[in-house]
């Protein structure tokens, strides 16, 4: 599935890369263009240096001078960037999971959510979903579109309420119906005589109260068309918020994806999983071997 989801990608900037890799003599102009190509792939100008200055060092150290060496050694720099998905913090077995879902508006949110509630429920999870994005009218009448056409219910408040009552409606709703995991769709811009962050943390707090250790993930929404922006709204979240993982949408269409790699190289947070197509069936877990391997796919 990487492989057609990163084919422009691949030929305009990657495939560049390996073919620069491979030349017979990486004088001071190749690797400048190298870093220029990574930068240009939305890699970010702190990971392309570090990325550029890593490959150079462990093909110096160790003498590399095959084409297959040098290939090898650059997906291994690039793959040390990702950090490891590992396990969720979910448990089947707990009474009550609940996953934040946080992003600014025109992510994709509120649609991965409904793609998410969809896989998880086929996984064998009883999905209940919480409409708190209060301040935007069509977001709960979306999220409430999509509940009905996959089947999940949705717990839904007032327009221009108090998002902490809908989470606080909702965990009580799942308690009372025996559902065992709920996810939250939360705001991604507020009038501004509110503050995001903190309306955010509040909805925190509301799920730690009610339930142990909640929430138990918060994973990003990011846009992957939106590249070095999309790193900027990164760092904003984690500033404010204990994000545990991102969640990179569009990768299917002009999204460069070497923004996956800023964000686990300036962040440390790991992807979770990859919008790569419009149906229920195109968000699929991150596997970073995959997705490096698919970079430098043959034609």
């Amino acid at each position: 599935m990487f492989r057609e989801t990163l084919r422009l990608t691949r030929q305009a900037f990657f495939g560049r890369v390996a073919a620069l890799v491979g030349a017979s003599e990486l004088d001071e102009r190749a690797w400048e263009d190298i870093e220029a190509l990574l930068i240009q792939a939305d890699v970010g100008v702190e990971t392309a240096l570090a990325v550029t200055d890593r490959l150079r060092t462990l093909i110096r150290r160790n003498g590399l001078t095959t084409r297959q060496q040098m290939m090898q050694v650059l997906k291994e720099v690039l793959l040390s960037r990702l950090p490891s998905p590992g396990p969720m913090n979910l448990d089947p077995d707990r009474l009550l999971n609940i996953v934040l879902i946080v992003g600014v508006n025109g992510s994709g949110k509120t649609t991965t959510i409904a793609k998410l509630a969809s896989r998880l429920t086929g996984d064998g999870w009883k999905v209940l979903l919480a409409a708190a994005d209060t301040f935007r009218a069509a977001a709960a009448d979306q999220l409430e579109a999509w509940g009905e056409r996959i089947g999940v219910p949705v717990i839904v408040g007032q327009a221009g309420g108090d998002p902490g009552a809908v989470v606080y409606d909702a965990i009580r709703a799942a308690h009372a119906r025996r559902y065992n995991l709920l996810l939250i769709d939360t705001a991604g811009r507020l009038h501004t005589k509110f503050n995001l962050m903190e309306e955010l943390k509040k909805l925190q707090r509301v799920a730690a109260k009610s339930v142990h250790e909640a929430p138990h993930e918060v994973w990003l929404v990011l846009d992957g068309t939106t590249g070095q922006n999309a790193l900027a709204q990164a760092r904003h979240f984690k500033e404010a918020l204990n994000i545990t993982g991102v969640i990179v949408t569009k990768l299917d269409s002009t999204a460069r994806g070497g923004m996956i790699f800023a964000i686990g190289q300036e962040l440390n947070l790991p992807v979770r999983y990859v919008g790569v197509g419009e149906t229920l069936l195109d968000l699929v877990p991150f596997e970073p071997q995959t997705f490096v391997e698919n970079l430098f796919a043959p034609a």
